[in-house]
């Protein structure tokens, strides 16, 4: 990951997958609060454009972070981040 003042972008040639770099920028604004329990995680699309992924990067991303007990998929919501008194 690469960060530009407030601008964060991932690194397409860096060692680790652009999934597992956004999961993590994903999961570090969930553990700091920027993203908020009970609130949806940036859809596929908003993903997409914001860090310039592919769907299915973005889609992977999200599912680390569903496997990892920090959001969960609501059908034909999206995903939500979860209270922490549900994470495992």
């Amino acid at each position: 990951m690469v960060t530009y003042g407030d601008h964060v972008s991932l690194d397409p040639l860096g060692e680790r997958p652009l999934y597992l770099q956004l999961s993590d920028l994903l999961r570090s604004q969930i553990l700091d609060g920027t993203l908020q329990p009970g609130r949806p995680v940036p859809s596929l699309v908003q993903l997409m454009g914001q860090y310039q992924v592919a769907r299915g990067t973005a889609a992977k991303a999200v599912q680390v972070l569903v496997q990892e007990g920090l959001a969960r998929i609501v059908p034909g919501k999206g995903a939500y981040v979860l209270p922490q008194d549900q994470r495992p």
